[in-house]
């Protein structure tokens, strides 16, 4: 049974979203964040704590409140249209950054995907050979 990822607290893990480096000892959690299933959402929340405050800021600017809200609109489009569209290199970055060697995001990925298709297809021929006999 493998040991617990240790999990960074919410003021590392706003340190670490806001670009930061973990200690050493979130390195499991780290490669974990940023290869797991959910990896893309993690990296749209981590976008999200970095675009909220300036569109807070933004919606407090004296003017018109429409006017206010367009603002805040455009600038979170522009913001996570960008933030998606360098999401592979900046999850890179992100592990490079903490220590990690160039590539590893994609190989650990690639790998998973590659032990998931496997298991699909043994099943499937498992199934539709047992039928075919």
């Amino acid at each position: 049974m493998p040991l617990p990822r240790k999990r960074p607290d919410v003021f590392r893990w706003l340190w670490y979203s806001l670009g930061g480096r973990l200690p050493e000892r979130y390195h499991d959690w780290i490669l974990h964040d940023a290869t797991t299933g959910s990896w893309r959402w993690r990296h749209v929340a981590r976008s999200t704590v970095m675009i909220a405050p300036l569109c807070a800021v933004w919606l407090l600017l004296p003017g018109p409140l429409p006017l206010r809200l367009a603002i805040v609109l455009m600038a979170a489009l522009v913001a996570y249209f960008y933030s998606m569209a360098y999401m592979e290199e900046s999850i890179e970055h992100r592990l490079a950054k903490n220590g990690f060697p160039p590539g590893i995001g994609r190989r650990t990925r690639a790998e998973a995907i590659a032990v998931a298709e496997a298991e699909v297809t043994e099943r499937y021929l498992a199934r539709y050979r047992d039928q075919a006999d």
